[in-house]
């Protein structure tokens, strides 16, 4: 998936990631995205300012970076709209399609469809029907998105919305998934089944909620529950020591307490539209973000959502032995991993 992009083309083997708790950056080497190295610099107030922000893209960049200055910057969910279309007949020239398509969003944007970013891609076709996912951003919030990897010494080749890049991760027959990608600013969940996008939608989360504090008292922390501090095993045969990421883990699951109520919420609506979309209860829910699959797990039973299993959308098999030690909490890695798959 190319969305908003700067270039014609494969997208930039360099991809990084914006969220509210830092910045993840990766290099891949070829389109099958094996991760050859990553980097994380954490944010530790989520209202950084641009300085601070501007300082984490270059490290992680940096990090990662061989001689390419070209990259593809994953932007919040919260700062696009991703709007699902369906059309009677679409023309087959972008040039000749995107009119229609902006124009069909001036009614469904809260700004300007005529001043936005925008980008479609046709998902599906059928006679008498085109579907068509949208993406639409606030032409100065790009710019302003742009300028701050630009200003950390680089140059925006694409630019993505975090569940999207995630997206295109997936394998092309993938069969039918539910996604939540969750971080402390939103919760987005998405359903998807052999590449066709059937549900996107984006909650942003309140501030001013209660924390749950039997959730807080549920949530296990490595040193009281050393069984999460595992070691996943990469297809070299690596070891990958990951305390420090279920430590992170659940240190952002803290964060959220405040939200788990809207998180699970979010997931219960999409397991319902998954269930009466498809006949069928979603098999696993793949995760996506800075909760990370453990954490999310523990907010789903707790609310009652379930019982279906949850596990990250990257594993330890899609890294190689140089990003493999670096120690990155998985659920930071599906947006950057999705965007080099190209």
């Amino acid at each position: 998936m190319e969305f908003l992009p700067r270039t014609l083309g494969t997208r930039p083997r360099l991809a990084c990631e914006l969220r509210a708790e830092g910045v993840v950056a990766a290099r891949a080497e070829d389109a099958s995205a094996q991760l050859s190295a990553v980097s994380r610099v954490p944010l530790p107030d989520p209202a950084a300012d641009r300085t601070a922000t501007v300082s984490a893209l270059r490290k992680a960049l940096e990090a990662v970076t061989l001689r390419s200055r070209e990259v593809t910057l994953i932007v919040p969910d919260s700062a696009v709209r991703v709007l699902l279309l369906d059309f009677d007949a679409l023309p087959t020239k972008p040039a000749e399609a995107l009119p229609i398509v902006r124009f069909r969003l001036k009614k469904l944007l809260p700004f300007d469809a005529d001043d936005a970013a925008v980008s479609y891609q046709v998902m599906a076709t059928s006679k008498g029907s085109v579907s068509v996912v949208a993406v639409a951003m606030p032409r100065d919030v790009l710019a302003d998105h742009e300028a701050m990897v630009r200003e950390a010494g680089f140059e925006p080749g694409a630019v993505l919305p975090s569940t999207l890049a995630a997206i295109a991760g997936l394998p092309a027959d993938e069969s039918p998934v539910l996604i939540v990608n969750a971080g402390h600013q939103g919760v987005t969940t998405a359903i998807v089944k052999t590449g066709v996008l059937l549900l996107h939608r984006t909650v942003d989360l309140g501030a001013d909620l209660r924390a749950d504090q039997n959730l807080l008292n549920r949530i296990p922390t490595p040193q009281s529950q050393q069984q999460f501090a595992v070691v996943a095993v990469s297809a070299s045969g690596l070891q990958l020591a990951i305390e420090d990421e279920i430590a992170q883990r659940f240190d952002t699951a803290r964060g959220l307490a405040a939200a788990t109520g809207e998180i699970a919420q979010a997931v219960s609506v999409a397991a319902a539209y998954f269930e009466d979309t498809l006949q069928a209860t979603p098999r696993v829910v793949l995760a996506a973000g800075t909760l990370g699959a453990d954490a999310l797990a523990v907010v789903l039973e707790q609310a009652g959502v379930g019982p279906v299993p949850v596990v990250e959308m990257v594993d330890a098999t899609m890294l190689g032995p140089g990003a493999a030690t670096c120690r990155v909490p998985l659920g930071w890695l599906a947006g950057v991993r999705g965007a080099l798959t190209a």
